[in-house]
């Protein structure tokens, strides 16, 4: 008897998941081609991130070599070269040149084979680019050098120019046609993809390039227009239609899985992300000194089937050590794009800050999130701002100061969140060259109460305007507290006393009346009217 029900239940969830999978391409199709040149300047700006990390990675190893006292061809300083180049990911060679350019031995011995210099250019006073080859081969090669005295051998890298380059595919926003790189005489270190014949007509190429400042190389990536829009449209259909699938398959097979099944918290979360339970709230960031609003801070809830919400403590731990902290992200960052990108397309200065784990500074994965998400959004890249905490560790400090000069560079600010509260003390701030600190708000609430508060409030006030931060402050709950805060000279400020973290709607109306814009009407792109604000609790962070 219950056969026909369960029928009605699966047509029903197949066509929302076919419904909701076709969306986007409609969309797609009438902003993808406008978007192609601003789509291209991200990639081209993501792509020599990414070549700068790995030449960065490469001087750094062959600094520790100088600093090792490596500069002969001893059987111990070639071990030495032969450990570098093992642990070193862009390093397929180490070796030591003499003053007359020849190779006297690399990391397979003493001796090596011949390598013929094309051309060479010093980048600082120590370090040098060569692009080689091998005689009677036509690959090139990109030869790191690092000088260390006059009298001593050179240290030298060699690095295949494949791993400078990106690859031509387009998943996830990345190139699509020809890539390549040289140095700032023009001489070709490496390339990828196909170039444009003699029958493409120049205005039928998307063209783009990217300077590196540190290295002075060129980076130069150009799509041809049809095949972008068609290739891409191909592909972003197929993607969608299977997520649809996998939706639901997911939906179908959770209606059928025993209840007890859901006691899992792991298993319960990765269906919340499946059914789309994780929803932003937006913290509003307002001037003290003004009353405007100067933008908000994304937050998460979980919004239970039930319609009880789940506060972000009980969820996020587990996530981040199931490893789908990334994916929640990820998440959060596309729905503010459906939620405010109208909204803060016609308010330029308004900004958006997301908590953002360490854990996607890794390969850089957060350039290509950033870029794919928000490079042909209604949302500018100047007006991101990615923070992070110092309540967790950063394993390498040296390729997350890179990462972050190279959101720098592609508008974004970084913050540095819950300062003077983690065990580093003052040293990511020293070393990372962030934008923003944020005061936590152990110390905004103790400002009345506790004196050692305010010397340190007064400290990082100090040490902000000195290094030419911005300073947030935090958990601000009285009005005896804004006024400590404004006459202190601190603009920016969110908490209680203002209002709590609220949903789209919510958040919507209240930018209106802060900050009206002719014609405007707010609206949530598609988020729920009926979302209410958790209670106080709700203003607790997310990590995500």
């Amino acid at each position: 008897m219950n056969f026909p029900k369960w029928t009605s239940l699966k047509l029903i969830a197949a066509v929302l998941g076919i419904a909701a999978a076709g969306v986007p391409m409609v969309m797609l199709n009438a902003w993808l081609g406008k978007q192609g040149d601003q789509q291209l300047s991200v990639t081209a700006a993501w792509a020599m991130g990414s070549t700068e990390i790995q030449i960065g990675k490469t001087v750094e190893a062959l600094g520790k070599l100088a600093a090792r006292g490596v500069d002969s061809c001893r059987p111990a300083h070639i071990e030495a070269l032969r450990q570098t180049v093992m642990v070193t990911d862009p390093v397929k060679e180490a070796m030591l040149i003499g003053s007359n350019g020849q190779v006297l031995c690399s990391d397979t011995g003493p001796g090596a084979g011949r390598l013929q210099v094309v051309s060479s250019v010093r980048v600082t006073p120590d370090v040098g680019l060569d692009v080689v080859r091998i005689p009677d081969h036509s690959e090139h090669f990109l030869r790191i050098r690092k000088s260390t005295r006059p009298d001593k051998p050179t240290l030298a890298a060699i690095v295949p120019a494949s791993l400078l380059l990106p690859q031509p595919t387009m998943r996830d926003g990345r190139l699509v046609g020809y890539a390549r790189l040289n140095l700032p005489d023009g001489t070709l270190v490496g390339e990828s993809g196909m170039a444009a014949g003699p029958a493409n007509a120049q205005g039928s190429q998307f063209l783009q390039q990217a300077r590196s400042q540190p290295y002075r190389l060129v980076l130069t990536v150009s799509m041809p227009r049809n095949t972008t829009v068609s290739n891409y449209d191909e592909l972003r259909r197929l993607g969608m239609l299977l997520s649809g699938m996998i939706a639901l398959i997911i939906l179908l097979f959770a209606m059928v899985l025993p209840r007890n099944q859901t006691e899992n918290p792991v298993v319960e979360m990765e269906r919340a992300i499946a059914a789309d339970e994780f929803v932003p709230y937006y913290h509003p960031v307002v001037d003290i000194q003004t009353g405007g609003l100067i933008g908000a801070e994304v937050l998460v809830r979980w919004r239970k089937p039930d319609g009880t919400f789940a506060e972000p403590e009980t969820f996020v731990p587990l996530m981040e050590t199931g490893g789908m902290i990334l994916d929640l992200t990820r998440s959060l960052m596309k729905r503010a794009c459906v939620d405010l990108g109208a909204a803060m397309e016609r308010r330029p200065s308004l900004t958006l800050a997301f908590n953002v784990a360490p854990k996607h500074f890794d390969d850089a994965l957060i350039l290509n999130d950033v870029g794919t998400i928000f490079g042909g959004s209604q949302i500018k890249l100047s007006q991101i701002v990615l923070e992070l905490t110092e309540r967790y560790e950063i394993a390498d400090l040296g390729v997350m100061r890179r990462t972050i000069a190279a959101l720098q560079g592609l508008g974004c600010k970084v913050a540095m969140d819950d300062v003077g509260t983690g065990h580093s003390g003052l040293s990511y701030l020293l070393k990372l060259g962030v934008d923003v600190i944020k005061i936590d708000r152990v110390f905004i609430e103790a400002i009345g109460t506790e004196g050692h508060s305010r010397t340190i409030i007064e400290t990082l006030i100090d040490l902000a305007k000195n290094m030419r931060m911005d300073i947030v402050a935090e958990g601000v709950e009285n009005f005896d507290q804004v006024s400590y805060l404004r006459d202190r000279g601190i603009r920016a400020a969110q908490g209680f006393a203002f209002a709590p973290p609220l949903p789209a709607p919510s958040f919507l109306k209240l930018l209106e009346a802060m900050d009206p814009v002719a014609g405007a009407e707010p609206s949530a792109g598609g988020a729920n009217p009926a979302e209410k604000a958790p209670g106080k609790t709700a203003a607790k962070k997310s990590a995500a």
